[in-house]
């Protein structure tokens, strides 16, 4: 079946952290029905190999087929990582991962040329930061450390205190030595996070570093590949939103509702089975 501009957009992440993005979509493609699954069964995949990875990706990818989605945007760093390319020649419709975007507005935040990243192991690993700036400007000295413990904490809802600050701390305290002026945040999880990363990241390098979120870059990037592909929703305002859960959805409602930015009681999460 073909895909129609009235056709929903497909977004998934293996948890709530691709929230960050839908949000992002929805303010700035008010009219678009979205589809979103978060895979809180099987959270954090950042820690996984790519086999297993590429194996949740593909089936959250199939799930989402069954709403017959005009497009789908891959709101996890890591699935972007290791898994995009795959997607791409799987699926019978454009997918927009969440990497390229993250770059192009890294690049243009740092003016030092010395970026500065933090990811998951699986993210950081696979290297796919370091190759999508090097295409945009060679010039640019990436430096990309993992941050795995810091996905799991936004899970559980620790947002604030000394927790998220000690290991924000620990994490950053590296760059200190690096000269960095702007630090991608290369994990949809870590924006939850971002005023204590700008605080520490100020701190451990003693002056201010751009705190660099994808999700709004991604968003941009979006529309853009909707207008060339002739595929956007010509309404102005009033798309739906839709969100499928693999476990805990009572759980993630009541998480999602203060990401989103809406009252809880507005939000209908259904659990399925992959």
């Amino acid at each position: 079946m073909a895909a129609l501009p009235h056709s929903p957009i497909g977004v998934f992440d293996s948890g709530l952290g691709g929230l960050t993005v839908a949000r992002a979509i929805r303010e700035a493609l008010p009219g678009e029905d979205l589809v979103y699954l978060g895979d809180t069964a099987r959270v954090p995949y950042g820690t996984r190999s790519p086999e297993t990875i590429t194996r949740y990706a593909r089936s959250c990818a199939k799930k989402l087929q069954e709403h017959d989605l005009k497009l789908l945007v891959v709101a996890c760093n890591t699935v972007s990582a290791v898994a995009l390319d795959m997607l791409r020649v799987e699926l019978d419709m454009p997918v927009l991962g969440v990497i390229e975007p993250g770059a192009r507005a890294g690049v243009a935040a740092s003016r030092k040329k010395h970026l500065g990243v933090i990811a998951t192991v699986g993210t950081i690993g696979s290297g796919a930061y370091v190759r999508a700036v090097a295409s945009i400007d060679s010039r640019i000295e990436v430096i990309a450390r993992p941050a795995p413990l810091l996905v799991p904490l936004v899970e559980e809802g620790w947002l604030t205190g000394d927790v998220p600050r000690l290991a924000v701390r620990k994490y950053l305290e590296p760059f200190a030595a690096e000269s960095i002026d702007a630090l991608v945040l290369g994990c949809t999880h870590y924006p939850l996070l971002a005023d204590i990363i700008r605080t520490e990241a100020a701190a451990v390098c003693g002056s201010p570093i751009t705190v660099v979120d994808s999700a709004h870059a991604t968003a941009t990037d979006l529309s853009a590949l909707l207008n060339d592909r002739a595929l956007k929703n010509p309404r102005d305002a009033g798309g739906s939103l839709r969100l499928l859960v693999t476990d805990l959805p009572g759980r993630f409602g009541e998480v999602a509702s203060r990401f989103l930015g809406v009252d809880v009681d507005t939000l209908e999460v259904a659990q399925i089975d992959l």
